[in-house]
């Protein structure tokens, strides 16, 4: 039975879809066709030295702009999952701590051949029953602070009444403010009842510095028989009056199942939303402060629990952060 915060270091086949509990593997349906066109997944900074093509789904999104390649020396953050373990100096396996506990919201995931797949087990608890009933997940982030115990100071205030549970010190291992941010997923192991993502929300100096940009989430009832999804980006204020809503799911005919790359480019005027290095929203509002990343998988439990599918998880090949000068 799997341990909460224990990782089990597993040598899986490249390209593998076994799931992160030691579950079978899952089904490799719908492949595209040996002639599609096949997006590239190099980051830039490989591509613009030359390094080998990686092959992955096809993804069409229209005609908009490509990023463009940035220098590898503005690399800030490449997460490594080369080793036995996550590295503790770019990530926490924890979820939101302050409002339950870093025992109760302890990640559960999976490292091999490079590949992270971070999942949600049948047996893993509701990270806080208290504030967000049954929902269950395996979150890493890069910061965490608080305030006192009983307290209202703490990050990402995503519902009215929250208190602090658990006091965290102060810990920032990757705060860009402005930069481009990207990660290679394949959402491969989720149902209709989990969601997979990576966004970005405020540190919080200031409770003000709420806002959250998100850099992808996909939820299993949004993916079709052939892996097309709607994929959800954009950007949510919370308590940031400088930010107005402005999200929204766009149509993405890749199979997400596959690795594909989702990004942003967050400048000081405004933000661009890309997947595969091709545009797909951009946003003329910014948040102005530092920011912290949020890699997640979350499970929303259905009342009938033997409907869902666990584990509920997905494969992670690459984070990285890059200063923009």
């Amino acid at each position: 039975m799997p341990v909460a915060g224990v990782v089990r270091r597993r040598s899986f086949p490249r390209g593998s879809l076994r799931c992160g509990c030691g579950g079978p593997i899952l089904p490799r349906r719908h492949r595209p066709p040996p002639e599609a066109p096949r997006p590239d997944i190099r980051s830039p900074a490989e591509r613009s030295a030359g390094a080998e093509r990686m092959s992955v789904g096809p993804g069409s999104i229209g005609s908009m702009p490509f990023l463009t390649p940035l220098p590898s020396e503005s690399l800030e953050f490449d997460a490594d999952f080369s080793g036995p373990d996550l590295d503790p100096k770019q990530w926490l396996p924890v979820y939101l701590p302050q409002w339950s506990s870093r025992e109760r919201t302890r990640a559960r995931y999976d490292i091999g051949d490079g590949v992270l797949r971070l999942r949600v087990d049948a047996d893993q608890p509701a990270w806080s029953p208290e504030f967000d009933g049954v929902t269950r997940v395996s979150n890493l982030q890069t910061a965490v602070r608080s305030g006192a115990v009983g307290s209202m100071s703490g990050q990402h205030p995503f519902r009215d009444g929250l208190v602090v549970r658990e006091a965290q010190p102060d810990v920032r291992l990757y705060t860009p403010r402005f930069g481009r941010i990207e990660v290679v997923a394949a959402v491969d192991g989720i149902d209709e009842h989990a969601m997979a993502a990576l966004w970005l929300i405020g540190v919080e100096d200031e409770p003000e510095q709420s806002a959250e940009i998100c850099v992808f989430e996909i939820f299993g009832r949004d993916i079709r028989d052939d892996g097309s999804a709607l994929v959800g980006l954009g950007v949510h204020p919370f308590r940031d009056p400088a930010i107005v809503d402005d999200f929204e799911r766009v149509p993405f005919a890749g199979d997400v199942r596959e690795p594909h790359r989702y990004a942003v480019e967050w400048r000081a005027d405004g933000i661009v939303f890309a997947i595969d290095d091709e545009v797909v929203k951009r946003v003329v509002q910014s948040p102005q402060y530092p920011m912290q990343l949020m890699l997640d998988v979350f499970a929303f439990p259905p009342e009938q629990p033997e409907r869902a599918a666990y584990p509920e998880s997905f494969a992670v090949h690459a984070v990285r952060g890059w200063r923009l000068d």
